[in-house]
């Protein structure tokens, strides 16, 4: 009896802890990276938040995306959170994602996106992962799944995923 209640427990444990498709480092989450390894672009008091859902943007790194508007620049835990800045009826300029190869942003424009891979996403059941060359995107592809779309095509995905 013992035995099974420890079992579980540990299963939930290990669940609760972000293990995920076979995909964990050594934060639990596939999408963090720690505090020294983020660049952070917004300029406020809580650049490190998601100014749209108040995500932390070291935790969902691999998955940040940043535009500006009015002079501004605004830094996303995800490309679920730009568009739905976009619903707004805002006009955001040079959209910018991760690229998780080098934890570097790029041009999102021109980013190869891998999209429902078998690595949780963020903000979204449907992953979408940015790489700045189809190479790595198909490398990623090739070990945990999804399709190759470029950023209009996430961009739509990303609309779909609280209809």
């Amino acid at each position: 009896m013992y035995k099974k209640i420890i079992l579980s427990l540990s299963a939930v444990f290990l669940v609760g802890c972000g293990v995920q498709s076979g995909v964990a480092t050594k934060n639990g989450m596939f999408q963090s990276v720690t505090e020294k390894e983020a660049v952070l672009l917004q300029d406020s008091k809580d650049r490190e938040s998601c100014p749209r859902c108040g995500m932390n943007l070291p935790k969902y790194y691999k998955t940040n995306h940043s535009a500006s508007l009015d002079g501004k620049t605004y830094q996303y835990c995800s490309i679920h959170c730009l568009q739905d800045h976009l619903y707004d009826g805002v006009s955001l300029k040079n959209p910018l994602v991760v690229d998780i190869a080098t934890l570097k942003f790029i041009d999102a424009t021109k980013a190869y996106y891998v999209v429902g891979s078998s690595v949780k996403g963020t903000m979204s059941r449907i992953s979408k992962y940015a790489f700045a060359t189809k190479e790595k995107a198909e490398l990623f592809q090739k070990e945990h799944g999804g399709e190759i779309l470029d950023f209009y095509q996430a961009l739509e995905v990303a609309k779909k995923d609280f209809n």
